[in-house]
């Protein structure tokens, strides 16, 4: 079974991210991805792990019902999934992601204390969102 978790790590923004300080994602008819993990990690920082986080934007946007997760979760990660890296979070709208050492992620505002802290924490296994553009 794969996993998207990471422990004691800090994603930050993308290099070519095109904000200069986190934003929300706009809200529009259906949800985008970007919008459901937004209010599922912001909502409640550090209760989900990234496997979490995004099967249950999975199944939320596939419309799954109770009976269907066990089973989809199981096909969900029987093969490698994009990880919290490739998110619109930390690609398009400027938030970083940290993952404390049990695994359960939090978004940190580009340019806040917090977000500073962490890019310097030498503790921290630092990476990078993917970018949106090859170069």
């Amino acid at each position: 079974m794969h996993t998207t978790n990471y422990y004691d790590t800090f994603i930050a923004v993308a290099p070519d991210c095109p904000v200069v300080s986190a934003e929300a994602p706009p809200s529009r008819g259906t949800p985008s991805v970007a919008e459901l993990q937004f209010a599922m990690i912001a909502e409640h920082p550090y209760r989900h792990t990234s496997d979490e986080v995004l099967f249950a934007v999975h199944a939320r946007r596939a419309d799954l019902a109770d009976e269907e997760l066990a089973e989809a979760r199981q096909a969900f990660f029987s093969k490698g999934q994009p990880c919290l890296r490739s998110s619109p979070l930390p690609k398009r709208y400027g938030w970083g992601v940290h993952a404390d050492a049990e695994g359960r992620v939090a978004l940190v505002p580009l340019g806040s204390q917090e977000y500073l802290a962490l890019a310097a924490d030498p503790s921290v296994k630092q990476l990078l969102a993917m970018r949106s553009k090859r170069g």
